[in-house]
């Protein structure tokens, strides 16, 4: 940081086991990743190829070696392993992430009906050759998951190998986890925490409102997905409550200058109206 603060939060250093930040490249030329790292870097612990950009993505390749010179992994969207998977070409997906020397592959069954068991088995294959991470959610938005179906698959991807889960929200926000205006379903949320260990969720969240109501729940280390790359380090300011969003989410208000504590005169306003924790 360029600067001292306190009462910032503690955010986990790369590389990550949770916090992450998952950033979607819907198609960025060579020099515009270069001009996306020089400022995102360090905030960006993967970046996904959206669903099946990297097949008319023209320099591929070098734009693969950018991302890896800065340490940060890659993977193609689940919506490229899904095209190859209803056309029979699963063998031919496995050789894919070996050519490009992808350490990471996206299984998922947004676009296609997907025999479970046979969803899980694509994924313990692949664990054996790269880490998983599996997507769970319908991108079509009349398609309602019940909570117990979120859960429970959720929970047998895990068991199959993958490293981590994906709430399905597309890059737009507004199926899956989300309601068409973009609202959060917070209901299944809350009940897959139940269940499922918030670190081992990947939530996509590409509306800001999206991103800040997580934070809130689940602190300044949750994971998160689908990040337009322009909007990486305002992500990390929500998460350090340094935005309006979260401003006061994560201070203690009886440690604040003294003009900003809530007075104890009978009806006095505190100097913040925002709750801390």
């Amino acid at each position: 940081m360029n600067y001292d603060l306190t009462q910032i939060p503690e955010r986990t250093e790369k590389p990550r086991e949770q916090g992450f930040t998952m950033v979607m490249d819907k198609g960025l030329s060579v020099r515009e990743v270069e001009d996306f790292l020089e400022v995102g870097a360090a905030y960006t612990d993967i970046v996904k190829l959206g669903w099946a950009t990297s097949f008319v993505t023209p320099n591929l390749r070098p734009k693969l070696e950018a991302y890896k010179a800065a340490g940060i992994p890659v993977y193609f969207g689940g919506t490229l392993f899904e095209a190859f998977i209803i056309r029979g070409q699963f063998d031919d997906y496995r050789r894919l992430l070996d050519q490009f020397g992808m350490e990471y592959a996206e299984v998922s069954d947004g676009s296609i009906e997907l025999d479970h068991d046979q969803k899980c088995e694509f994924i313990r294959q692949l664990s054996g050759q790269v880490k998983v991470l599996s997507e769970v959610g319908s991108k079509d938005a009349e398609k309602i998951i019940p909570p117990y179906k979120w859960i429970s698959q959720m929970q047998t991807e895990l068991e199959a190998g993958a490293l981590k889960v994906i709430g399905e929200a597309r890059e737009g926000g507004n199926v899956g986890l989300f309601r068409s205006t973009g609202e959060v379903r917070s209901g299944l949320v809350e009940e897959i925490l139940t269940k499922i260990p918030s670190e081992r969720i990947l939530w996509e969240a590409p509306q800001k409102a999206q991103q800040v109501w997580f934070v809130k729940l689940l602190g300044a280390n949750v994971n998160l997905g689908n990040i337009a790359p322009s909007e990486v380090v305002s992500l990390e300011t929500i998460r350090l409550g340094l935005r309006g969003d979260t401003f006061s989410h994560f201070l203690d208000m009886d440690a604040v200058d003294p003009m900003f504590k809530p007075s104890e005169k009978p009806g006095a306003k505190p100097g913040t109206s925002m709750p801390r924790g």
